[in-house]
């Protein structure tokens, strides 16, 4: 019986950034190609937190349900002044935490699928968008069990929210497309330069209290001129808005943001892309 012929590869010391056609070609090729096992991955990563834990996907609610039960007492007590806010305070931070650690969860999900992939990624040849993909379902499915938190809060202070809230998923998207386009840009540095990635969690931090998350926009010209320029500002404001006090246009900074963002998911793809064979070597 004659088996049939396997189909040829060639290999070429030629640099891909010399054959942009093909590059892209390729690029769009396994993004296709890696939607089937992104998912299978995705539920492999599910099933293994509830089987790993008793109570699962809960945890993910811990981090910001702590962080805003603590900043909440803070204000009541005085400690914390964070003036008025269009809904009770407990709702606006919870809500801000929520879309904070959303961002925040994208941001380091580049980095966090190399490391749960780094067994299979020297041995197995796949396209490595799947590894990304997975992380971004993770994503949303931990960004859907929060809200469930975030409902609770609302009903109980009886938060009205308004018609605009149809248009929140588009901001929230935006934001997680920011953070995985910063991750993936970030991902070769922090996995080559063991400092940056130490100092990576000091650099959260300053951004939380630089991003209206605990707090409305400044009305200090000073301080909101460092907090507007913040490009998760925009997109966090403005799905807040679209959830709470409704829909009042769409601002510039929000579209300009949004763009942007689409622009660095690319090219952190195609950092993402172009870094991979080292990273691979680095972490095998």
């Amino acid at each position: 019986m004659k088996l049939p012929a396997e189909p040829n590869t060639t290999y070429s010391s030629c640099s891909y950034l010399r054959r942009p056609r093909t590059l892209f070609q390729d690029m769009l090729q396994d993004l296709l190609a890696a939607r089937e096992l992104a998912w299978r991955l995705f539920m492999r990563d599910v099933k293994g937190e509830f089987r790993q834990s008793f109570l699962g996907t809960f945890w993910a609610i811990v981090p910001p349900a702590l962080t805003a039960a603590g900043l909440t007492l803070a204000n009541r007590s005085g400690v914390l002044n964070v003036g008025a806010t269009e809904i009770p305070y407990p709702a606006f931070i919870m809500l801000g935490t929520v879309l904070w650690q959303t961002f925040l969860d994208a941001l380091n999900s580049p980095d966090k699928a190399l490391k749960t992939s780094k067994a299979i990624l020297g041995k197995v040849k796949f396209p490595h968008e799947a590894i990304i993909l997975a992380q971004i379902g993770q994503i949303l499915f931990h960004l859907c069990t929060k809200l469930l938190l975030v409902i609770a809060l609302f009903l109980f202070f009886k938060v009205a929210v308004s018609w605009s809230i149809i248009l929140a998923p588009v901001a929230i998207i935006s934001l997680v497309l920011l953070g995985v386009a910063i991750g993936l840009l970030l991902v070769p540095i922090t996995n080559l330069v063991e400092d940056i990635s130490r100092s990576m969690q000091v650099v959260h931090l300053v951004w939380f209290f630089l991003t209206p998350v605990i707090y409305p926009v400044p009305e200090n010209p000073y301080l909101a001129v460092a907090v507007n320029l913040n490009p998760v500002t925009p997109l966090l404001v403005t799905a807040r808005d679209w959830i709470t006090i409704g829909f009042n246009g769409i601002p510039l900074n929000f579209v300009l943001v949004s763009v942007l963002s689409i622009f660095l998911l690319f090219l952190g793809w195609l950092v993402f892309r172009l870094s991979m064979p080292y990273l691979i070597e680095r972490i095998s």
